[in-house]
């Protein structure tokens, strides 16, 4: 007997973010190697999607957010945003963050390697944070010639002010270690316990109630998500006005031609 069902049509481009279901909880992996897992329109795009697909789901207890490759988040697509501006960009940010924040489930956050500038956005909105004792951060907006403007609504929250003012105002790298001292992680651990520290996490997370972790969430989550909803559009409009200035233009060139 011939098989007539039609072939499954090829998708354009490759996924960016898979989703992965398992034992009550959802993994959503950034997978842009190519790009360090930059926050392209393509990946937040597919990012929203799997957080709306889990939050959905009855199945689902717990959400982590991981990334494949050595990096966990390199911040905003700059050759995106060197060529098309950041308005778009920018409120995309802003929505991510809600949509952690804002969550019906408890938002794990996996960060194996380096987060710089608005991937720290999706560290700080998780409600758990767990890192590699070796993972480094860095706000480097300050040295292309910008603010932290979208990712301040959840970053500013979470770090202590004078961890937040040095890390912002100097743009300098800090370590897994120095993330949970300032409020940023909730746990650093030995890469090598990253993977247990994570299972540990979602099991202890998943011997709540349904309705108890929603309602606990969103008690949590209140203020986080009145000050998103009250400055978001503000903070993205200053984040578009930024990356549109001719001394951002040149100093967002000047790191592409380095990096490349």
């Amino acid at each position: 007997m011939t098989d007539t069902t039609p072939p499954t049509p090829a998708r354009a481009t490759p996924e960016l973010v898979h989703l992965d279901v398992s034992d009550g909880v959802a993994t959503l992996t950034l997978d842009s190697p190519r790009n360090r897992n930059a926050l392209s329109r393509q990946l937040v795009a597919e990012l929203l999607d799997g957080l709306a697909r889990a939050e959905a789901d009855d199945a689902v207890r717990v959400v982590v957010l991981a990334a494949t490759g050595k990096v966990f988040c390199s911040g905003a697509d700059l050759a995106e945003a060197a060529g098309q501006g950041m308005e778009e960009g920018a409120r995309t940010i802003v929505a991510i963050q809600r949509a952690i924040v804002a969550h019906a489930k408890p938002v794990v956050v996996r960060v194996q390697g380096p987060v710089r500038a608005g991937g720290i956005g999706i560290v700080a909105a998780a409600d758990v944070a767990l890192c590699a004792e070796d993972a480094t951060f860095a706000l480097t907006e300050v040295r292309l010639a910008l603010a932290p403007a979208a990712i301040s609504l959840t970053v500013l929250p979470r770090m202590t002010s004078r961890a937040g003012a040095w890390a912002c105002l100097s743009g300098a790298t800090f370590d897994g270690r120095d993330a949970a001292a300032w409020g940023l992680v909730t746990r650093a651990v030995p890469a090598d316990d990253l993977d247990a520290a994570v299972a540990e996490t979602c099991a202890e997370l998943g011997k709540g109630a349904r309705q108890g972790l929603r309602e606990t969430k969103q008690l949590l989550a209140r203020d986080l998500v009145d000050r998103i909803d009250a400055r978001g559009d503000d903070l993205a409009r200053l984040s578009a006005r930024l990356f549109g200035s001719d001394e951002a233009k040149t100093a967002m060139t000047a790191f592409l031609e380095r990096r490349r």
